[in-house]
């Protein structure tokens, strides 16, 4: 086929040769060739429409690797957040009981993080996976650090239980061996000048003026008062560990403010003194600022029949002594 082109002219009834310039030449290659590009894409979407490119399978390839990385990563996050809530269960229900120490809050457990917004980033990839998974390992994190302050805390109860079991209030104040001392114990029982019921806070002990009264656990003298109203002369002792004993009633001391004492040490001598009745000893048990039964504190005097006696005569008396 020739490449030259001829036009008919009816003038001259002949045929004539079309000369085209070079610009008019690159215009139609220029069509040509933006046609072919055109036709192309066409085919290339048309294609990986229905055929994924090795690029495309390539990235799929890595997508479904990735899928299965945070599926296996996120049930070993579920292995350490079921270990962590089996240290932090024996950690407040066994070992924070045996060191008599509250339980670790929840709230103080589960603190979130304060400040600014720590996923900005991730949230703008759209990745959900990826957020929540980051969010995890921040809470796990947090509990993690929690815990470990925890056993430190508990690693600092250990080291002072030896004092702590010292401290502890775990004899009778007076000698009662045969418990025949044993007087009012706590509850509500008849005021003997009142003639009122009211709750007595506290233990009665009968006992000549003069006998002798013994810390129940080691601590610091934190007062010693004279009066002549209400528990008369007085003796607090401060053992530490949320501890506290006083002993009322008593006719003199032998301890001064500030002096350290041992369970068993003479501290002062049953009397008559402030609102009694009859020479005797008032005893009571604080912990944390608050009145208990001394009842569960002589442990270390009484076996478990004796506890059984000592519980009974105590309920018997109808009034207390002071």
């Amino acid at each position: 086929m020739p490449n030259s082109k001829y036009k008919f002219n009816p003038e001259s009834l002949s045929y004539l040769k079309i000369e085209r310039s070079f610009k008019q030449k690159i215009l139609i290659f220029l069509g040509y060739f933006f046609v072919f590009i055109f036709i192309g894409a066409i085919g290339y979407v048309i294609i990986s429409s229905f055929h994924d490119t090795p690029k495309v399978k390539g990235l799929k390839r890595q997508i479904s690797v990735l899928q299965t990385n945070y599926e296996t990563f996120n049930k070993d996050l579920n292995n350490v957040e079921s270990l962590l809530e089996y240290l932090q269960e024996r950690d407040d229900n066994i070992y924070r009981t045996i060191f008599e120490a509250e339980p670790m809050h929840k709230s103080v457990r589960d603190a979130g993080f304060g400040g600014s917004n720590r996923y900005s980033n991730l949230e703008m990839t759209d990745q959900e996976v990826v957020l929540q998974t980051a969010k995890r390992l921040d809470k796990i994190r947090k509990k993690i650090y929690v815990q470990s302050v925890s056993y430190d805390e508990l690693i600092d109860l250990a080291t002072n239980k030896e004092k702590m079991v010292a401290a502890v209030p775990a004899i009778q104040p007076i000698s009662n061996k045969d418990l025949t001392r044993t007087a009012s114990g706590w509850g509500y029982r008849i005021h003997p000048i009142y003639k009122i019921r009211k709750f007595h806070y506290g233990m009665d002990f009968t006992a000549p003026t003069g006998t002798e009264v013994y810390a129940t656990g080691d601590g610091t003298i934190e007062s010693v008062e004279s009066s002549k109203r209400g528990y008369g002369n007085k003796i607090v002792v401060n053992h530490g560990f949320g501890y506290k004993t006083l002993y009322a009633h008593l006719s003199g001391f032998n301890v001064k403010v500030g002096q350290n004492v041992k369970r068993g040490d003479v501290i002062g001598y049953v009397g008559n003194t402030g609102l009694s009745t009859a020479p005797h000893l008032h005893y009571e048990v604080h912990l944390n600022n608050k009145k208990v039964n001394p009842i569960n504190y002589y442990f270390n005097d009484l076996t478990a029949s004796e506890y059984d006696k000592m519980i009974e005569l105590s309920t018997k008396f109808g009034k207390s002594f002071d």
